[in-house]
């Protein structure tokens, strides 16, 4: 654990290192992997409602069997119960998957898990299967979730995981108040930032229109303020948003360690960008 206050280039180098990308299991992304990313790069693969978890596991397996580390997104609303989890845990354990990222998803649940921390509770008394369990944040108010609510939330799961994901946002005051606030109420998880690849506002219109294709594409459609800043030409950048953030990210009491990238699939673009700003920043 880090004890001393970083500078912000520093803090902003050791943020990009420790990037991990997020995809959508669509037929061609696969392909899209390897040939733009090191078997270095953490991927993490969404869950779709349409497509069902089947998608999320498949590639899931296959990605691993390529040699990425790989984390499954475990929507626990999709996920009909212990027996069916089980079944997931063992599938995993034995493509040596050792992280998981639990989300509740936005379906409509189809079987015993209305939340995440239903799964999550579960996921314990199997024994703990995972070495790396993450959980959601939302640094901007929730669609349907009060701020409170989500706040507690991350209370009540905080002991079954080892990290939250935050989910975006592009303002770097909200975030630095809601790391903040997390801290005041005891959750003391690290945060792993999430902010968008350079996306192309008409790939991110197409991808934006499969609805039901990824969690963070819905979470756009949702929040048509932020769709529109991050569609915006000449809007936001993340590269931008991390300059602002880094002064405040520095500290050890923030515990922010890495960055959640959202690709949209857009996985060239994103390993390109996140090459060029290591660069700038360790060369």
């Amino acid at each position: 654990m880090r004890v001393l206050e970083e500078s912000p280039t520093a803090t902003l180098a050791r943020l990009v290192s420790n990037a991990r990308v997020e995809v959508l299991p669509t037929p061609s992304v696969e392909d899209l992997v390897l040939a733009h990313l090191p078997r270095s790069r953490t991927v993490t693969v969404t869950a779709s409602p349409s497509k069902g978890l089947e998608a999320t596991l498949g590639l899931t397996e296959r990605l691993a069997k390529h040699g990425y580390p790989v984390v499954p997104h475990l929507a626990a609303r999709m996920v009909s119960g212990r027996s069916e989890l089980e079944e997931i845990v063992g599938r995993l354990a034995a493509h040596g998957i050792t992280r998981v990222f639990v989300p509740a998803g936005d379906a409509h649940p189809v079987g015993d898990y209305d939340d995440a921390l239903g799964l999550l509770e579960d996921l314990a008394t199997i024994g703990h299967p995972f070495e790396h369990v993450g959980i959601t944040g939302y640094p901007e108010s929730h669609p349907v979730i009060n701020d409170d609510v989500a706040v507690q939330s991350m209370w009540d799961k905080r002991r079954h995981a080892t990290h939250i994901v935050s989910n975006l946002t592009f303002n770097p005051t909200v975030l630095h108040r809601w790391i903040k606030r997390l801290r005041a109420r005891g959750v003391i998880l690290p945060v792993l930032l999430g902010v968008p690849g350079p996306v192309h506002r008409a790939k991110l219109l197409s991808m934006a229109s499969k609805i039901g294709v990824g969690d963070s594409t819905r979470f756009l459609m949702k929040n048509k303020r932020l769709f529109g800043r991050l569609a915006a030409p000449g809007g936001f950048t993340s590269e931008r948003f991390l300059i602002k953030c880094a002064p405040e990210l520095g500290g050890p009491e923030a515990l922010v360690e890495g960055l959640h990238v959202f690709t949209f699939n857009q996985i060239a673009e994103t390993e390109a960008w996140l090459t060029d700003l290591r660069g700038k920043l360790c060369g």
